[in-house]
């Protein structure tokens, strides 16, 4: 039996494209052992998923170097086939370099990657996804074509989304953890009120946006507008967004969590562009995003606090009749 170890402790929407990993090993070899490293708070991506033995859940907040060198011993136990190492951070590398594993695989911009077996270009084409720069770290023990990012709701969570499923509904995930990659609330606004009345509207999200969604609330002239956000697990959220009309999100990782079960997406681009490679899967999916050419745009891979050029035209020229069209076709 093959045994592997993916490593991934970034962000919950770069964990989430990690499971396409998983997912090609599996397919290709149904009886591999599959486990995964992740940061700790990430774990709840993986409920439901039978095809992973083990997490390894690094506490990075709370004595980090100890939890590090208790977890390396543990791998070390394991002795992988190979570890497929998704981050291009030290630490990732120190996992990856000491892990005693046959083959390691990883990044060239990973600053220990001199140590690994072998190592990829980490770069941005056109037309390529993340799930495509990663799959390279594994086309050579699988084939050419990446799998598809899943997450994987149970009965429990389809049974505990159903009373919401009562009547036609659609989802907003509004916040983004950058202010240039987040719709503005005076355009979510905009666009709330024009949206039929007898659709429901869950705004969705993490505790931290739950006082955005409340301000949305409070503005809308709406009473069929409910605040979900920070009440539901990652998988839950998932068996929402699955029947859903439609889904609205920003370049977030919401946009991941609609496509790991193919809900209908449409994803708002606002400072940044799909060319970074992190753009929405679904078969129903597209990218909304301002008609105006702007050379200011994109400003950056990750977004910004505030708008360096102070106009924010990349979200707020983005049409509402956009977002409305797409709703228009779904129904």
């Amino acid at each position: 039996m093959k045994k592997y170890l993916v490593i991934q402790t970034a962000s919950i929407g770069d964990v989430i494209l990690s499971t396409a990993i998983g997912e090609k090993l599996k397919a290709t070899d149904k009886n591999c052992q599959i486990d995964y490293l992740i940061k700790k708070g990430n774990e709840g991506v993986f409920y439901g998923n039978m095809d992973i033995n083990e997490l390894f859940i690094w506490d990075k907040r709370q004595d980090k170097y100890k939890n590090m060198l208790r977890i390396i011993f543990q791998i070390r136990e394991e002795n992988y086939d190979a570890v497929i190492n998704l981050q291009r951070f030290f630490s990732s590398g120190v996992f990856t370099v000491f892990s005693g594993a046959k083959k390691k695989f990883g990044f060239k911009k990973n600053p220990l990657s001199l140590f690994f077996s072998q190592r990829f270009d980490h770069k941005f084409k056109e037309n390529w996804h993340e799930i495509d720069r990663n799959h390279q770290l594994i086309k050579g023990i699988t084939d050419e074509k990446a799998a598809m990012p899943k997450l994987y709701p149970t009965k429990k969570e389809y049974a505990k989304m159903s009373p919401y499923k009562t009547q036609a509904y659609i989802t907003i995930t509004p916040a983004s953890l950058w202010y240039t990659k987040q719709y503005p609330k005076e355009k979510w606004l905009e666009f709330i009120n024009q949206v039929d009345e007898n659709t429901n509207i869950f705004l969705l999200g993490s505790g931290a946006d739950a006082d955005l969604c409340e301000k949305i609330i409070g503005e809308s002239k709406r009473k069929n507008i409910m605040n979900l956000a920070g009440k539901l697990t990652f998988v839950e959220s998932a068996a929402l967004m699955r029947d859903a009309l439609m889904n609205y999100v920003n370049d977030s990782a919401a946009q991941h969590i609609a496509s790991s079960v193919n809900g209908k997406l449409s994803s708002i681009f606002c400072s940044t562009v799909s060319d970074f490679g992190f753009g929405p899967l679904s078969t129903d999916s597209i990218i909304i995003e301002s008609k105006e050419k702007l050379n200011c745009r994109p400003c950056g891979l990750h977004g910004h606090k505030n708008c360096p050029e102070g106009h924010f035209k990349c979200a707020l020229n983005i049409d509402t009749q956009d977002l409305i069209n797409r709703l228009n076709h779904a129904n």
